[in-house]
């Protein structure tokens, strides 16, 4: 009876550790989302960008992609997120989708711009560039290896007039 109590309880102790450790990654890790001014930006292509995924400034975390929807007017994908309160946004800020590292998710990363007028919350980003996608960068560099180099031109050949011969002569 003493064993079970002993099984029992060292189990109890087991799953308590492996939840500090859980909490402890998800605080560490940065997961949870970012509160603060929602914005909105058009991309023609959005390439694996999901809802949750950092927003980031200079490699820095400041917000969250919340939403992503189809425009129904010219049919290019809208991404809404969040940047933290405090952060303000010129009007010439420019939104990307970048892939964090070769095999990593993709982020929405804002180069801030220099102008001196401030995007309101809620307004939408004039400025984007879409996302790469690894498969299509991959198929134009294969696509070019195997292309086969430019024939080097041979020189052109001299004006030949009907019924004449332009070879050279032999040297006597």
């Amino acid at each position: 009876m003493g064993r079970t109590l002993i099984e029992t309880v060292m189990g109890l102790v087991v799953i308590a550790i492996a939840a500090v450790f859980l909490v402890f990654a998800y605080i560490s890790a940065d997961l949870q989302p970012v509160s603060g001014h929602s914005f909105n930006a058009k991309f023609a292509s959005i390439g694996g960008l999901r809802p949750g995924s950092d927003v980031r400034i200079g490699g820095v975390k400041v917000g969250s992609v919340t939403s992503q929807s189809i425009d129904p007017k010219d049919y290019r994908a809208q991404v809404s997120f969040t940047v933290k309160d405090g952060i303000r946004l010129p009007a010439d800020t420019v939104a990307s989708i970048t892939s964090d590292g070769l095999l990593g998710g993709k982020y929405l990363r804002l180069k801030v711009g220099t102008g001196r007028k401030m995007l309101e919350p809620g307004a939408t980003l004039a400025k984007t560039q879409d996302a790469l996608a690894l498969e299509e960068l991959l198929s134009r560099a294969i696509f070019l290896l195997t292309e086969e180099p430019d024939k080097a031109k041979k020189p052109a050949a001299p004006d030949k007039k009907p019924g004449q011969d332009n070879r050279t002569p032999a040297p006597e």
